[in-house]
């Protein structure tokens, strides 16, 4: 099931406009950074968009010019966990890795403990309201999510064409705690369920 999610929204994704994907994701962009939760945090974990993904690179720019200290995953292949590397230069330091998603160059890795993030910001190919998602099936982010020692916000930044009725869950499955379209914010986290 998840599977054939997976498919369809990626071909939905696939055909967006570049015009209008760029124009999306300044909706989105603009929506977070006027959160408490974000002008909060000091350190932000965010992903390097890929393959249609919301754009973050004009994120990651804002939260260097603001003095946060911006915090990318590098995907660890052999065992599909996620180390934590602190970015400072995104257009000297990235380069393209294995899946062809940009990442820091070697001699550019800073490691960085997850326990001194504020923010977690998190990609995905669907969401439901309820802040679970699906991703693309390697199970990264579940297990980083699992290593956390405490609770880190959470959010899912995706097109409304990504916001479908229910993803199939497993025991495994850890939802984000509010989710930004281009046209709304949707808080997860409801009172007495988490």
């Amino acid at each position: 099931m998840k599977q054939k999610i997976r498919k369809e929204i990626l071909n939905i994704r696939q055909r967006m406009p570049s015009w209008q994907k760029r124009a999306y994701s300044r909706h989105i962009f603009k929506r977070l950074i006027t959160m408490d939760i974000y002008k909060n945090s000091a350190a932000i974990m965010a992903y390097i968009d890929f393959r249609n993904e919301v754009e973050t690179m004009p994120l990651i720019e804002h939260c260097l010019s603001e003095n946060k200290r911006v915090v990318v995953p590098v995907c660890i292949k052999e065992n599909h966990e996620l180390l934590l590397s602190e970015l400072k230069d995104p257009q000297r330091e990235l380069t393209p890795s294995t899946y062809g998603v940009l990442e820091p160059a070697p001699e550019y890795l800073r490691p960085f403990p997850k326990e001194d993030l504020d923010l977690i910001l998190v990609p995905a190919v669907a969401y439901d309201e309820q802040g679970f998602r699906i991703g693309y099936g390697a199970g990264y982010y579940d297990r980083f999510f699992d290593g956390l020692t405490r609770k880190v916000p959470s959010i899912g930044l995706a097109f409304e064409l990504q916001i479908i009725d229910r993803v199939p869950t497993e025991p495994t499955d850890y939802p984000v705690d509010y989710i930004i379209t281009e046209k709304r914010l949707i808080n997860c986290v409801k009172e007495g369920v988490r």
